[in-house]
């Protein structure tokens, strides 16, 4: 089949399984054009959880169809390829994250959502990359965090709190590859241009950043922003998204090598064959969907700036 075969087969499959299409900024141009829903893991996941869908196709990573099945138990949860995954979440274990806890008695664990299902099962809160600074300020009993899996969020949130944050050793290959130089290169060549770095990235690039940004705060931004130009401090995937939404505007990788290997591991054939298999199935155990949901409920009960 040609692409737009695909696309309309994709559909078809999924209007007949009952099911919604649930993909993430970085993916595949060709799947964002035809998702149900765009956005971020979580928000596409709690937005999932108001469905009257009984399957949710993720396309994205491991970590995000497990948090689909955190918030939706009553929903079969697909993931197309399951050998997506994320370096930063393979990272950390539960078991690694316990024996730190030990190490470390009566200090609150915050877990980016971008970490397993048992990792969020093991941290007393978890957060996003748009509210890691409020979460860790919302925790006035206690003067030192344990923020995990990603160390340069964590440096990010500790320039916005009087805490101190003790920081797991993770990071996004992609994110953290990107340097201060290539960027200061690119704002050179395009003095025009607002330059927008997620939190993933290394302090000395989110300190020259115009705007430090999640993906979602990224799109909101530049939609409201007067600026005609932006170099894009994230995975490339994105700036679909962003040329699609804002068609006057002008985006510039900060890296063009800033592409995610699982990002892009899923097809729209991977998809065609999941609704047509019904498979591969991600479900978390009972027992740790009902502690990890307790971590991620806590952190939407932090009220937003």
């Amino acid at each position: 089949m040609d692409m737009r075969a695909l696309q309309a087969r994709t559909r078809q499959l999924l209007e007949e399984r009952h099911a919604i299409l649930l993909v993430h900024n970085y993916q595949r141009p060709e799947i964002q054009d035809i998702a149900d829903l765009t956005g971020d893991s979580l928000g596409l996941s709690i937005e999932a959880s108001n469905t009257d869908a009984q399957v949710i196709v993720f396309s994205g990573v491991h970590f995000m169809a497990e948090t689909a099945s955190i918030l939706c138990p009553d929903k079969v949860v697909l993931l197309p390829v399951p050998s997506a995954g994320c370096p930063m979440a393979d990272m950390i274990t539960a078991q690694s994250l316990r024996e730190k806890k030990a190490e470390l008695p009566g200090v609150p664990v915050v877990s980016y959502v971008n970490s397993p299902a048992s990792v969020k099962a093991e941290s007393d809160i978890c957060c996003t990359s748009a509210n890691a600074v409020q979460v860790v300020n919302s925790l006035v009993d206690h003067d030192t965090i344990l923020m995990t899996p990603d160390k340069n969020l964590a440096r990010y949130a500790q320039r916005y709190t009087d805490k101190r944050i003790i920081y797991w050793e993770g990071f996004c290959p992609y994110h953290d590859a990107l340097t201060a130089d290539q960027v200061k290169k690119v704002k050179k060549d395009h003095p025009r241009a607002q330059f927008l770095a997620h939190p993933e990235c290394r302090p000395e690039v989110t300190e020259l950043a115009d705007e430090v940004k999640s993906t979602s705060g990224m799109l909101e931004y530049v939609s409201t922003s007067r600026n005609r130009e932006f170099i894009i401090g994230t995975e490339v995937g994105i700036i679909h998204t962003l040329k699609v939404q804002n068609p006057d505007k002008t985006f510039i990788p900060a890296d063009e090598a800033m592409v995610c290997v699982d990002m892009k591991k899923i097809r729209l054939t991977d998809i065609v064959k999941s609704l047509l298999t019904m498979s591969p199935v991600v479900k978390v155990e009972e027992k740790i969907r009902i502690k990890a949901k307790g971590a991620v409920d806590r952190m939407l009960q932090v009220p937003r700036d």
